[in-house]
């Protein structure tokens, strides 16, 4: 794939092929052309070639269009700044409350002893850390979230409480080939994975079997899983099974991911959030979404995912080292696209979630639209083009260009009005003021009622059925491309007795 800039390079090499070929031809074939039309007095003018040649009036109708695209083009990079800005401002405030979690463990850690030695043969004593998943992990989840506003931007923001609950069983260290008496069972601890510890809005108190351990937490005490999250301290027995459960809450936005550490994983979440969207490496078992609320569950075994119940050290990497995407600038099918090779790439890249989607997100409605210049550019002059040949009515390149600037101005004033409006209605606004426009320029030019009525109903038709496309977005492609197959047709069938070759002859008896 071509980044912006190549194709911006593109696209002008294009234009500049394009006008190249366009002037070497006139050049051969000007004579040719020249003499095909009646010149009054033999004498050759460019005012009475543009009115006289269709094939002229046809590449500068062609080259206007691809002109027109260049400031269509800087308009979409208006609209990715603006979304840019929406992003930063979006982060100023998720960086002080709390960004997107992912939530993992809890994995019991305990340490011990090891010899190793260097170069010269000396032998020295370090620490390292065997790993336990639990067998069973439980969680039970609650998201409040709220909109809150930077500016003229809103942000989803959300306060979670998680019932996490689970057992662990005997650590083993057997299969380690560890001695017994290098095992620091005293030091053995809990860590907990949070991704942004700014969340964290209470401590955390665990119940191990029967022991409440009411010890203030304290960060992440070992990065070999975790980079980021807190620690407890446990008491183990060496041929115990151990019961855990305790409350964690967090603030986050727009999105909270899990990890499923257990060898049997259960996660049930819930909220009052009507447009959710499930993301990461699981689908929920099941789901209801409905307008105001949604709850799903997963159920995840260890066999799903590509990492052991238990490792030392820094053996295996459970963490997704994906970025995250925020819940406005991707629609589900573009998170996946962009998420999918580095998911390919980390096969520990287990977590999944559920991420607070904006119900309706004007920049990704803008981009779309500013997606369809092309194809209002052209089918406009096309429209022009017909009267022209049909009622002998012949617009100067100069006043297709202005309507051209009018059809594109569309997408700023589209942009700027649903920044403060919601793309619906600004939508509608824009498109009447653009219509106006033009269909009174046309009055004003062609002094015909009935071709001023016509210019009017194609715009309408082209903006409603561009509105109508935007909103279907699974179908988009095809209604889009029976309506093009329309146009064709529409086309065809009104120019089926123009003989081509006695145009320019026909339209030069008509102004004599």
């Amino acid at each position: 794939m071509f980044g912006d800039d190549v194709f911006i390079v593109l696209f002008f090499l294009f234009l500049f092929f394009i006008a190249g070929i366009g002037a070497v031809l006139f050049y051969f074939f000007r004579k040719t052309i020249i003499q095909k039309i009646n010149f009054r007095g033999g004498n050759f003018s460019m005012k009475e070639l543009l009115r006289k040649s269709i094939i002229i009036r046809i590449i500068l109708v062609t080259i206007l269009t691809l002109i027109l695209l260049i400031p269509a083009t800087m308009v979409q990079d208006l609209v990715h700044e603006r979304q840019n800005r929406r992003d930063n401002a979006v982060l100023e405030v998720t960086e002080k409350w709390g960004q997107q979690q992912t939530i993992g463990g809890p994995i019991l850690s305990v340490p011990y002893l090891y010899t190793w030695k260097n170069d010269s043969g000396k032998t020295f004593w370090s620490t390292g850390y065997a790993h336990f998943l639990p067998e069973k992990l439980n969680v039970e989840g609650e998201l409040f979230p709220e909109i809150r506003h930077r500016g003229m931007y809103d942000v989803v923001l959300y306060k979670s409480v998680s019932k996490i609950s689970g057992t662990f069983s005997p650590p083993n260290f057997s299969e380690f080939s560890i001695d017994e008496k290098n095992i620091l069972w005293e030091d053995a601890f809990l860590s907990m994975g949070v991704s942004d510890l700014k969340g964290i809005s209470s401590d955390v108190t665990i119940q191990w079997n029967e022991l409440q351990i009411e010890q203030e937490a304290v960060n992440i005490k070992n990065n070999d899983v975790f980079s980021s999250g807190i620690s407890i301290e446990v008491p183990l027995k060496q041929k115990q099974e151990y019961k855990f459960s305790f409350e964690l809450k967090l603030n986050g936005s727009s999105e909270i991911n899990f990890l499923p550490v257990g060898k049997q994983t259960e996660v049930k979440i819930s909220s009052q959030w009507g447009t959710p969207s499930f993301i990461g490496a699981y689908l929920p078992e099941s789901r209801t979404v409905q307008n105001d609320k949604f709850s799903a569950q997963w159920k995840i075994f260890h066999l799903n995912r590509n990492y052991p119940q238990q490792w030392l050290n820094t053996s295996y990497n459970i963490v997704s080292k994906t970025k995250t995407k925020n819940a406005y600038t991707y629609t589900d099918d573009e998170y996946y696209r962009e998420n999918y090779y580095n998911q390919q790439q980390s096969s520990e890249n287990s977590a999944f979630g559920v991420m607070l989607r904006m119900a309706v997100d004007e920049y990704q409605k803008n981009t779309r639209t500013v997606k369809y210049a092309i194809m209002f550019i052209a089918l406009t002059f096309l429209s022009f083009f017909m009267t022209e040949l049909l009622n002998k009515k012949i617009l100067h390149p100069i006043q297709y260009l202005l309507i051209g600037i009018a059809l594109v101005l569309f997408y700023t004033l589209l942009l700027s009005l649903s920044e403060q409006l919601g793309f619906n209605l600004a939508y509608w606004i824009a498109s009447l003021a653009i219509i106006s426009s033009i269909t009174l320029y046309t009055k004003s030019v062609l002094s015909n009622n009935t071709v001023t009525m016509v210019i009017a109903g194609i715009l309408v038709l082209l903006y409603g059925f561009l509105f109508m496309i935007l909103q279907l977005e699974d179908y988009a492609l095809l209604f889009g491309s029976i309506g093009l197959f329309m146009v064709l047709v529409i086309v065809m069938y009104l120019t089926r007795k123009i003989d081509w070759f006695a145009v320019g002859k026909t339209q030069e008896n008509s102004q004599a």
